[in-house]
């Protein structure tokens, strides 16, 4: 794995990120201070599914914000690479394709409250 490649892709996913966070979350000029659904579409609720859809778009932003600063961090403590729940590697081909990755193939796979945990043996219940 070529650690200099992942640290520059990191640091432009991140600017880029950061970049359509802050688009998002500008204030407009002419923004109404208040907005509510009525009873009928109008432009109040149009404005108001604009800002729902809005902040639903930057809070996935910020989560792909916040994948790129902790993988950032784990180049810089020596821990890149390994997956986050399991402590194996996550493999170059994973971190090549997505170099923001914290878990392995198989704990990425395995999702919470499905009954599957990683790293436990057969009969290790």
């Amino acid at each position: 794995m070529d650690f200099d490649a992942a640290h520059e892709a990191l640091r432009a996913r991140r600017a880029a990120l950061q970049g359509e966070l802050q688009a998002l979350t500008a204030r407009p000029a002419d923004a109404t201070p208040a907005v509510s659904f009525g009873k009928r579409v109008g432009d109040g609720t149009t404005e108001a599914v604009e800002r729902i859809n809005t902040t639903a778009a930057a809070r996935s932003i910020a989560a792909s914000l916040a994948e790129a600063d902790r993988a950032l961090a784990k180049l810089d403590e020596g821990s890149y690479g390994l997956c986050d729940r399991c402590g194996k590697p996550i493999g170059d081909e994973r971190l090549e394709a997505i170099p923001w990755a914290g878990l392995c193939v198989a704990c990425a796979a395995a999702r919470p409250g499905d009954g599957k945990r990683v790293g436990a043996g057969a009969g290790g219940g």
